[in-house]
């Protein structure tokens, strides 16, 4: 026993030992709550206090039910394999087998997972003769399961309009088809084994009684049904635990509801809450930061992280002229880290929206820095911009069949697999390739669906891409394909259209690049030039595991993971926070928990990076810095270069020079214009010179005012 408990601290003591009693643990970053977990089971079953069946452990990943089941396997010397240990969907698939007949199931039901369910969703649509343009089955699918992670059948969705009666209509189908077929969908596991639960005492009594002990980590991130759910395993005689940080709750776009820490305090801990507050992370000034950021959020909980080693180094923050500056002195920092002695692998780089990464490998390609993008692509690629690619290999190169395959039905435009298969063949037969074949049948044709429209729409492409800038040729192709309607539209499609809109900037500086320009002759011009850089740039493949390779990632993507050294970039306002959080409901408290996460995934260095002007659909806009910079004390804060001052008056917007002092410039305030895309405004303000003239253009209605740069923007006296 004093082996089981050696090293732990007062607080993780007083939990690991907890009697017989529910509780709340307010467990802090890197506060040891694995441990504290795990060795109160183990501790729990070396005093006889429950068996293995006796226990119920609910993790959010396979990843940490696998870590906690390794380590309790060797802290123990008995069989563990009774014990309930999952995540909340893989346990009530556990529950569903065991009780299939009262859950009416088949006893060997199949679970759809997300294309298997899409696919199945496009069949039920069919039948019923749906106009699939009008009802999306994408968006019918998310349409039933955002309601099935609510709790909602379809006889308790509100329907207020006529489209929302259809789509009710449809999970109502959907639903008869599944169970007609004996299949379950992945949000159905969770929502059906809540149902069960609910109406049958029995199988609830049961289970109640055999769970003595009822453990849940990450507690912040559950949804309202999973709270709903762990309730119905809590009987008189329970005891339950639930760990979590409200302060890196981040998922509230996955439904994730903070409100069920403040719940389970008032159904079942009772005020009895362990904080363990001493950090084994973080040196103290990176902790001192994030205290005094988090603390601005009025609703949390609250606890305050320490550690018992020393303040460590002031957190560095660097302002860069641009964010390719920005990067490029990232790309020389960590190689600097590096030759000290720091692996690759132990330096991160985060970001709050993935569309960042791009200038950030190219500046780390360039330099000759391996990295790997954790969790995910590299930028291109990314699935949305290999397919804006191929639209652009196309036109550059009709005869890349490679292309042509990859986007024919891309977004979907009712072309089938036996269409095509008609069309190789033809090709074939004729040794031509796809797009030659195609043209020929369907050049004459009256343009409509399938593969007539389709070639109708790439000479439409040629046509409005000749004589314009590559920027604009990949503005003109995102819309007129369909590219960035269908991504607009998906559930969790703001990535991706980041990501397209992040291809616009890189074409933007590619042409400003003189190299690229010299090259573009040889390569046969500047559309196949930059063609040739996407592909050198993406065949460049990601260091291997095993590998040393420095990590890009997401903030979000960053959570339960610590490093020796972080960069912490594009702390602008906009950005970071998020422009979208200004908007919402308790937006910015969940951005600054999401900048709280991100400064302690920190143990000795900590870099916050931000510029003066970035790129957005290939225009330069000119940000200020994050408020969160100014929630940071200055005095933990150390300036790396010239341009940075730790004071309040560094991050007020920059006054815009005078109209007097662009007497030069042919757009003055008050001046009618038009823009290709945002139509008739009027000139608010102007400011720079030269190339770098920008203005301030209100367009009213739904483009309302918009900086532009005039070296880009092609703008006319209306």
């Amino acid at each position: 026993m004093p082996q089981l408990l050696d090293g732990l601290n007062p607080e993780q003591l007083a939990a690991v030992t907890l009697p017989h009693q529910s509780a709340l643990i307010l467990a802090g970053a890197g506060s040891g709550k694995t441990r504290v977990l795990t060795t109160r089971i183990a501790w729990l079953l070396q005093t006889a206090q429950t068996s293995p069946l006796g226990i119920l452990a609910v993790t959010f990943t396979n990843k940490a039910a696998k870590e906690m089941q390794t380590r309790l396997g060797a802290m123990l010397p008995i069989n563990t394999r009774g014990m309930w240990i999952g995540t909340f969907h893989g346990l009530a698939n556990r529950l569903l087998r065991t009780h299939h007949h009262e859950a009416g199931l088949p006893q060997v039901f199949q679970i759809l997972d997300s294309a298997d369910q899409l696919s199945a969703i496009k069949r039920l649509l069919k039948s019923m003769n749906v106009d699939t343009d009008k009802f999306e089955p994408k968006k019918v699918q998310n349409f039933i399961n955002n309601n099935k992670d609510a709790g909602l059948r379809a006889q308790h969705v509100e329907s207020y309009d006529p489209y929302m009666r259809r789509l009710v209509e449809f999970y109502a189908a959907y639903d008869e088809q599944c169970n007609r077929e004996g299949v379950v969908d992945f949000a159905e596991l969770l929502l059906r084994s809540e149902e069960l639960l609910a109406r049958s005492d029995a199988i609830r009594r049961h289970y109640q009684q055999r769970f003595r002990y009822i453990l849940v980590d990450e507690f912040q991130d559950t949804n309202r049904l999973q709270y709903r759910w762990l309730k119905h395993f809590a009987g008189m005689d329970s005891a339950l635990m639930a760990v979590g940080d409200d302060d890196q709750s981040i998922y509230a776009f996955r439904g994730a509801h903070t409100g069920n820490m403040n719940e389970f305090q008032r159904d079942y801990a009772h005020d009895n809450i362990i904080k363990l507050e001493q950090n084994y992370r973080s040196h103290g000034n990176i902790l001192d930061a994030a205290n005094a950021l988090i603390s601005k959020n009025p609703t949390r909980l609250g606890k305050n992280l320490w550690t018992s080693a020393d303040a460590g180094e002031p957190i560095r923050v660097y302002l860069a002229y641009n964010d390719q500056e920005e990067a490029r002195f990232i790309a020389e920092e960590a190689q600097a880290l590096h030759r000290e002695g720091i692996a690759l692998n132990d330096i991160a780089v985060l970001y709050r929206s993935n569309a960042q990464s791009r200038v950030l490998e190219h500046a780390l390609f360039s330099a000759g820095v391996p990295y790997k993008v954790y969790g995910g692509l590299r930028f291109f690629e990314r699935q949305e911009v290999k397919h804006a690619l191929a639209y652009l290999r196309l036109l550059a190169f009709p005869d890349d069949d490679g292309a042509f395959t990859r986007v024919v039905n891309f977004p979907t435009r009712g072309i089938g697999a036996r269409t095509l298969e008609q069309l190789i063949d033809a090709a074939q037969q004729s040794s031509s390739s796809l797009w030659k074949t195609a043209y020929a049948k369907y050049a004459d044709a009256p343009a409509g669906k399938g593969l007539a429209g389709f070639v109708h729409l790439i000479r439409a492409m040629q046509e409005a891409t000749l004589g314009v800038t590559l920027p604009e040729a990949i503005e003109h192709i995102l819309q007129a394909s369909g590219l960035m309607a269908h991504y607009v539209a998906e559930k969790d499609g703001q990535d991706r259209v980041d990501n397209l809109n992040e291809l616009i900037n890189a074409a933007t500086v590619f042409i400003n690049d003189a190299d690229a320009i010299a090259n573009a002759e040889d390569n046969g011009g500047l559309m196949a030039s930059f063609l040739a850089h996407a592909a050198l740039e993406a065949g460049t493949h990601q260091a291997g595991e095993g590998h040393d390779a420095l990590q890009l990632m997401t903030v979000h993507a960053a959570k339960g993971l610590e490093f020796h050294a972080v960069f912490l970039t594009g702390l602008e306002e906009g950005l970071f926070p998020s422009e979208q959080s200004m908007s919402e409901r308790d937006g910015l408290e969940e951005e600054r928990r999401l900048m709280y996460v991100a400064i302690t995934r920190a143990r000795r260095r900590l870099y916050i990076s931000h510029a003066q002007s970035r790129m957005l659909h290939g225009q330069t806009r000119y940000g200020i810095a994050s408020r969160f910079l100014d929630e940071i004390p200055v005095e933990l804060l150390k300036p790396i270069n010239k341009g940075y001052a730790p004071a309040v008056e560094q991050y007020a917007t920059p006054a815009p020079r005078t109209a007097k002092q662009h007497s030069s410039s042919p757009w003055r305030m008050g001046m009618n214009v038009r823009h290709a895309k945002f139509g008739v405004g009027v000139v608010i303000n102007v400011e720079g010179q030269g190339t770098d003239t920008r203005v301030q253009i209100n367009f009213g209605g739904a483009h309302g005012v918009k900086w532009l740069s005039l070296e880009y923007a092609k703008l006319e006296a209306a």
